[in-house]
């Protein structure tokens, strides 16, 4: 697939709404407010960029400048019917911004929907569970073989087919369905469920695959954090799963102009996620060990975290977009599974490369 390599950002702002079009008695027809997220996902020009370094911060800044507009206000001054996909729309439309490939906007830290281009959306749902696991048939000792245990996250993604509903009432849908599930697995040992006696990220995200989608055909993507910086997505056929590293570095713009604060030596605390797709090994019930990921790239990392990034060999600056691409350089050999990285210098803000299909992007 053909590499393409996006620019994101994202910005929040504060605001109250009131959904009138969900049914009576429900709490979102009260006016009440949300600290929302708008993300974009963009793949504009080579020559939009100011300088070699400069799109993460303009993207970043026509964000929050065609959010500000809404920021402390109440959403229905602008829209009759605020939806979260509403929103992203209404940002879409006035952003200003070249090449958008996707909008999302993040009503709570657990819900959300995302529109791309061709105006197709999807909204998503965060659910947790505390459970204890092992996982069998592991090499010995390996220390997933013993008994232990995560407070897991589950993100149901589901394509938006309410036409003209404006998505009002698909997470409570989400809820409804998730209910039983929830009561099966949390404070529960999943080995003990049938079906699970392997439970691995994947074998745990087909489970749950399995179980939803007769039942919600609009269903897209199963996400299961194990924890906080490794999970997986199904989506019916395949498995994708990341690992996520953090690193603080430095680095600078010369090419910035002058009185351009990037042209001073800097630095940020970066977020990396490594995205992997490759077939379930049988026996194990996983793709790719998350240890061996971590200890694959251990190499390279090395080479990030701690230093200079603009002085990395091969590297003409040190903008999220081309070290991303350096990544990409450095791993082919020892990571062949890798398909997309991740790469924020803030939360939110930085690229993304994609050479395999672009699937879900995780919330912020």
């Amino acid at each position: 697939m053909t590499e393409r390599l996006f620019h994101v950002a994202a910005a929040p702002f504060e605001a109250a709404r009131r959904v009138a079009i969900l049914p009576e008695g429900h709490r979102a027809r009260r006016l009440h407010g949300h600290g929302f997220l708008a993300r974009v996902r963009a793949d504009p020009p080579s020559d939009w960029a100011a300088f070699p370094g400069a799109a993460t911060g303009m993207l970043t800044a026509a964000l929050q400048a065609c959010v500000g507009a809404l920021d402390y206000r109440d959403l229905n001054e602008f829209l009759p019917v605020p939806t979260d996909e509403n929103l992203a729309r209404w940002v879409r439309d006035r952003l200003g911004v070249p090449g958008v490939a996707s909008i999302g906007i993040q009503s709570t830290r657990d819900q959300g929907a995302d529109l791309d281009g061709a105006d197709h959306a999807h909204v998503w749902r965060r659910f947790r569970f505390e459970a204890a696991h092992r996982l069998p048939n592991v090499p010995p000792g390996h220390q997933c073989g013993r008994m232990h245990g995560h407070g897991f996250e589950v993100i149901l993604h589901a394509d938006q087919a309410l036409a003209g509903r404006d998505m009002g009432s698909d997470f409570d849908r989400l809820d409804t369905l998730w209910a039983p599930l929830q009561a099966e697995l949390h404070h529960a040992c999943l080995n003990d469920i049938p079906g699970l006696e392997n439970p691995t990220s994947e074998l745990l995200a087909s489970w749950l695959w399995q179980r939803l989608k007769p039942e919600l055909p609009a269903l897209s993507w199963v996400t299961v954090y194990e924890t906080a910086t490794a999970g997986c997505h199904y989506d019916g056929r395949h498995y994708r799963i990341w690992k996520e590293q953090r690193f603080e570095s430095a680095l600078q713009f010369p090419a910035a102009p002058e009185g351009d604060s990037r042209r001073r030596l800097h630095g940020h605390s970066y977020l990396l996620r490594l995205h992997l797709t490759a077939p379930l090994d049988t026996v194990l019930g996983w793709t790719v060990d998350y240890g061996d990921v971590k200890a694959l790239f251990a190499p390279v990392y090395r080479q990030l975290d701690h230093h200079r990034l603009d002085a990395l060999p091969r590297l003409d600056a040190a903008d999220p977009g081309r070290l991303a691409l350096w990544i990409r350089e450095e791993c082919a050999a020892v990571l062949p599974q890798l398909d997309r990285i991740d790469l924020h210098e803030t939360p939110g803000c930085g690229a993304s490369l994609c050479w395999g299909e672009l699937g879900p992007a995780l919330p912020t």
